[in-house]
Parts: C-alpha cells; structure tokens; sequence
C-alpha cells in the first residue's frame, strides 16, 4: 500500500508532463499544410500560429487535443488529492510550453490550462477563455490573455477556496515564466524592460496599434 501511495504522485505527474509535452498544434500544423509552427512566424507552437498557418479547421482540432490533454494528469490524480491534481495540471503546462519532443519548444500554455481547470476548477477555465476571446475582439489577444492570468487566482479562490487557488498557481506559473523567457534569449541593456514588455505583450516591443489591429497576439 506504501509502494502504491508513493508511485502514483510520480505517475500523475509524469502523465501529466508528458500529455502536455506532445505538440498536437505542430503535428496538425505539419499534417495538413507540411510547416513546422518552430519555423514561421513568431516561432510559437501556439493555436494562434496553428490557425495563421491552416485555418479554423485545423485550429478547431489542435484546440480540442491541446485542451483535452491537460485533464490527463489532473484525472490520473483524482479528486481525492487536490494537491496532487494541481502538480499534475501545471506539469502538463509545463509539458506544453518546454516539451520534450520538441527540444524544448512548445506554446503559452492557455489550452493545457484550461484543460486542467475543467478538472481542478472549472470556473478558471472560463476566465481563460474570456480573456482569450475578449482579447481576441480587441485585436489584442495577448493583453487579454494576460489580464485573465490576473483574474485566475482570485476568482478561484473565491469559488473553489484554497484547492481553486493552488490549481489557479500551477497553471499560471509555467505560463508567464514562459512568456518571460520568450522563444529567444532577451537581449539588451534593460533585460527588465523587455522582460516586463514580454510579460504583458507576449514579444519584445509593444505592438503599435495598426499592427494590433492587423493580427493578434501569439497565445496558444
């Protein structure tokens, strides 16, 4: 019973890393227009470059799989350890923004989240989406994206308490240490700078607003 307790944290985990590690976005991005999503664009294996490069459909597919593996570890986990099913959702996140089948590429992370969320809160993964879609209107998809990051912890907290907070800090994490760290090294005299600009807009500059209303931010 002991050996059982102790393996199923490290299973939970380790499925939940590896769900979120495989690159639905890319294979159908490669799959039906033969692009790898690391090579054009922002370099972003996101949903955002998967429907530049193919289209709704293809989005609408990449979208659902990216989705449905952040549950993975969550529902490994089980209701019964709230803690664990936490871990297991941001390492699916985790999974998605640095996987291992893609050297250490990947996305922002948003749809493993919301994954994870449906299992661990689902509450946070209306939030997501609303900042995603909102952005989206604005033309700004990453400024909205960020603003819902904001709102996660707090709206969790408040509808799931301590067990909805510690789920809403798993995912959120792995997220804007990602968008911090970008696709590229910062590079600069003011690293913080660039760092903060990435934080909020997703990229090394803010976007001017012809660009803003042209093509929205690389969130996936």
């Amino acid at each position: 019973m002991g050996l059982r307790a102790c393996a199923r944290p490290i299973v939970a985990i380790g499925i939940g890393y590896l769900a979120g590690a495989v690159p639905f976005s890319n294979l159908v991005a490669g799959r039906t227009k033969g692009v790898d999503l690391r090579e054009v664009g922002t370099g972003t294996v996101s949903g955002s470059g998967l429907y530049y490069e193919a289209g709704l459909g293809p989005l609408l597919v990449g979208g659902i799989l990216d989705v449905a593996k952040g549950t993975t570890g969550p529902l490994v986990a089980g209701s019964a350890s709230p803690m664990l099913a936490a871990l297991a959702g941001g390492t699916a996140v985790i999974g998605h923004n640095w996987s291992i089948f893609l050297g250490g590429a990947g996305g922002r992370g948003i749809s493993p989240a919301m994954g994870a969320l449906l299992v661990n809160g689902w509450q946070g993964s209306l939030v997501l989406l609303g900042g995603v879609t909102v952005g989206r209107m604005a033309r700004l998809t990453s400024v909205g994206a960020f603003s819902s990051y904001l709102a996660l912890i707090p709206v969790l907290a408040a509808k799931c308490g301590r067990r909805g907070a510690t789920a809403g800090v798993a995912v959120v994490l792995p997220i804007l240490a990602k968008r911090i760290a970008g696709n590229q090294p910062a590079e600069g005299a003011k690293l913080w700078k660039t760092r903060l600009i990435r934080l909020v807009f997703d990229q090394d500059s803010p976007p001017p607003i012809e660009w803003a209303r042209r093509k929205p931010g690389s969130s996936g």
